[in-house]
């Protein structure tokens, strides 16, 4: 049961993870999807969704590499 709690908590990034992808591929190729106003919004929201999904990632993976104790020297508490 733990497993699909987790599973399912690192599903939601990945889904923002490739929406933030598809707006910015689309502001690239001039195609505005319809609650934007502007294509350089999209694209910004692109870019926040990404870094935050990402960034999610990376300190999920962090976490658990530092309690496993298997991460450089330089990157423990």
């Amino acid at each position: 049961m733990a497993r699909m709690v987790a599973f399912i908590i690192l599903v939601i990034p990945a889904i923002m993870m490739a929406a933030g992808i598809k707006f910015m591929r689309d502001t690239l190729f001039g195609i505005l999807i319809s609650p934007f106003p502007w294509l350089w919004l999209q694209f910004i929201v692109g870019i926040i969704f990404f870094v935050a999904a990402f960034s999610f990632f990376a300190g999920f993976l962090l976490r658990r590499d530092r309690k496993r104790g298997k991460v450089a020297p330089r990157w423990q508490k």
